[in-house]
């Protein structure tokens, strides 16, 4: 039995595949360290409740992918929108490659399993946003309608080679617009919905385990190599590229916003620097495959600055975004979709464009501004209109009182933290939910002379 060639008569190469099959490992890990970085910065009685968000969506969006996201986003195209659904089921989605030649030396299975870790974690990122308010039903029917409604066919524009933005020369490399600026602004819209927190703008909302955070900033930055380097579809130079050019951004991320907390409060904190990290990450994803070294920096730098500045202003205009997703996420992708604009250099890759400051001219920056307004205008009404009927049908905020208690408690029947008798101390654990709303609330007794 012949082996299994590319459309130019070229066997598979192993080597791609095993990288891609590596990447998406590490692209799937990122979700469970998603959960980490936004279960730290919850309140304790809700961290169940928010690292359910994302650990859930590796279940749901996995079967959902293959059922019939993958072929609404990659199968053949209908009219430069939406794929046909030739590959329902993953019918048809073998050891061949894509026969549109997306990762022309991998089998399309492996091309496709890629891709659904992708689908996996964008509308986890969104989560971060409702945290702490959201019914777990509400939350199900909301991402389900949301994968297919609009993501899918964002995903159909911008990566498939017949996608209206891909024919029109706009870049992504891994997700600035598909990932980061399409789930932003979703969060943004969803949050509109579900209205403001109890307590926004009055109470302190504390992060409860900021080591928790900065171990999911760990995961993050190491799984966002099988993200961006992963989306070159080969074990080559692209891939090393633009695996310098990730951790490069992160690196700048973190260090332009520490800087910018050092310049406004004297002291940079553990929080400013894992936001920063995935600021960096945000904008250089779009990027990472078409712009060298210094312009990785710039951008890392530009989106440390940008974002720490953008997460302030949900409290001058008055939204609640519970752990700054538009504010990362959001401003992150357009800055970076923008930037590459200006950075994008041909010489990095030949798949790619000359931006402003290479000798391309203001081209390459129109396209990218077509791009951002495209998503930010289908994903702001569709996920929209797709909370407005959830909250009808099924209700998407919990109770005042469940709130109160905690989604733990009350969504899952759980608490995230329970500490029986040790020694040295007596933790007396709540029977119920709690009356001033923290489910993992204890009381410890000192034992043996503690201070």
């Amino acid at each position: 039995m012949p082996a299994a060639v590319n459309e130019r008569g070229d066997p598979l190469d192993t080597g791609d595949t095993a990288w891609v099959l590596a990447s998406s490992a590490l692209v799937l890990f990122m979700t469970p360290g998603l959960a980490l970085f936004y279960g730290g910065m919850v309140r304790a009685k809700n961290i169940l409740g928010t690292m359910m968000h994302s650990v859930f969506a590796m279940g749901i969006v996995s079967i959902l992918w293959v059922l019939i996201g993958y072929t609404l986003a990659f199968g053949p195209d209908k009219g430069g929108l939406i794929g046909g659904l030739d590959f329902l089921g993953f019918s048809g989605v073998g050891a061949e490659p894509h026969p549109a030649g997306l990762g022309a030396t991998i089998p399309h299975s492996t091309f496709a399993l890629f891709q659904m870790m992708f689908a996996i974690i964008t509308p986890a990122l969104i989560t971060g946003a409702f945290a702490e308010r959201i019914k777990f039903s509400g939350y199900v029917a909301f991402i389900t309608l949301w994968l297919l409604l609009v993501y899918s066919p964002i995903a159909h524009w911008v990566w498939h080679p017949e996608g209206w933005l891909f024919k029109l020369g706009a870049l992504d490399f891994a997700g600035g617009t598909v990932v980061h600026i399409n789930a932003g602004i979703a969060a943004l819209a969803a949050i509109i919905v579900i209205g403001k927190r109890r307590g926004f703008g009055k109470e302190a909302f504390v992060p409860h385990n900021l080591t928790m955070t900065m171990l999911g900033t760990g995961i993050l930055w190491f799984g966002w190599f099988g993200f961006n380097a992963g989306s070159a579809l080969g074990a080559n130079g692209l891939a090393s590229s633009a695996f310098l050019a990730t951790n490069l951004g992160a690196a700048a991320g973190a260090c332009g916003w520490a800087l910018m907390e050092t310049m406004k409060d004297g002291k940079a904190t553990t929080l400013g620097v894992a936001s920063g990290a995935v600021a960096g990450l945000v904008a250089i994803t779009p990027a990472a495959g078409f712009v060298g070294p210094v312009g990785a920096i710039a951008i890392g730098v530009i989106a440390g600055f940008v974002c720490s500045k953008a997460v302030s202003l949900k409290f001058r205009l008055g939204y609640d975004d519970s752990l700054d997703v538009v504010g990362v996420h959001l401003v992150g992708g357009i800055v970076g979709a923008l930037l590459l604009g200006v950075f994008a250099d041909i010489s990095m890759n030949e798949f790619g464009a000359d931006g402003l400051l290479f000798g391309g001219g203001v081209t390459l920056l129109g396209k990218q501004l077509i791009a951002i307004g495209a998503t930010l205008a289908f994903s702001l009404i569709v996920t929209f209109g797709i909370a407005k009927l959830v909250d009808m049908v099924i209700g998407l905020r919990v109770t005042e009182e469940e709130e109160i208690a905690g989604l733990d408690i009350t969504q899952h029947a759980e608490v995230g933290y329970s500490l029986s008798e040790g020694a040295g101390g007596h933790a007396i654990a709540p029977s119920g939910p709690p009356a001033h709303g923290h489910a993992s609330n204890t009381v410890r007794v000192p034992q043996g002379g503690e201070a």
